[in-house]
């Protein structure tokens, strides 16, 4: 990412190493959270509960009463509960109660994050806010490893061509590549209707997770999900013209 920035210094000179520290520590620890998870549920399930974050975002902004809990934000919290409680709930889905914390203690998480990169984000521009939180949250789980290698368990040097052709892909693709066509889209479409189209993400893991993994895609996770998207679009329609937060 710093390579196709041009590696702008100056920024992070300008910036400090607060930013570096705050965001990737954040970072790290939503990620760790997030991917803690699916050892308790699977990919479609633990997706569409950490979609579930811009309903948090209106719950904290509510709370702090930096924004009101308008009719929209109030019937698309409603949506983003009944999905949840479809998910969870259902008798078939065997949903495991640790993946489902887990899951929506990211997206909590997630949800305090936002206003945090988001003043980063307007201060030293999206790209630069993006790089300090992949950079920062690389050297936390780093130290993490080397210091609380029983919480970590430890660092884990990959032993197999695939394995580091995995981390290759997740790290150029996934994460870099990512990141940057997110921005172009963003540029071109704009930030509701760039919202609108990221809410097929979660669908695609879905898909992806029952495709390449072999994991149940039930129509209770479907459903929860169609209500946790619909809610994410609401929330969306009734924020029209303000500036959407950067991609994780």
């Amino acid at each position: 990412m710093l390579l196709a920035g041009g590696a702008r210094r100056a920024i992070f000179r300008r910036a400090g190493l607060l930013p570096f520290a705050v965001l990737g520590t954040m970072q790290a620890v939503i990620a760790g959270v997030s991917l803690s998870a699916l050892s308790f549920i699977n990919a479609a399930t633990m997706s569409f509960l950490f979609f579930t974050f811009p309903a948090w975002v209106a719950v904290i902004a509510a709370v702090r009463r930096t924004e009101p809990l308008t009719t929209a934000r109030v019937v698309a919290l409603g949506l983003a509960l009944a999905g949840i409680a479809v998910m969870v709930g259902a008798p078939a889905g065997g949903v495991h109660p640790a993946g489902v914390g887990l899951a929506l203690a990211a997206a909590v998480l997630y949800a305090i994050y936002i206003p945090i990169i988001g003043h980063f984000a307007a201060e030293h521009g999206g790209f630069a806010a993006s790089s300090y939180a992949a950079a920062g949250a690389g050297a936390a789980f780093i130290l993490a490893g080397a210091l609380a290698p029983g919480f970590t368990a430890g660092l884990v040097v990959p032993a197999t061509l695939a394995a580091w052709a995995a981390v290759g892909w997740l790290a150029a693709f996934s994460t870099a590549i990512g990141f940057l066509a997110f921005l172009k889209g963003l540029a071109v479409l704009g930030p509701v209707r760039s919202a609108i189209v990221a809410t097929f993400e979660p669908f695609v893991t879905a898909a992806l997770g029952a495709l390449l993994l072999g994991q149940p895609l039930t129509a209770s996770v479907l459903l929860g999900g169609a209500c946790v998207a619909a809610a994410v679009l609401l929330l969306q329609r009734a924020q029209r013209g303000r500036v959407a937060p950067p991609h994780p």
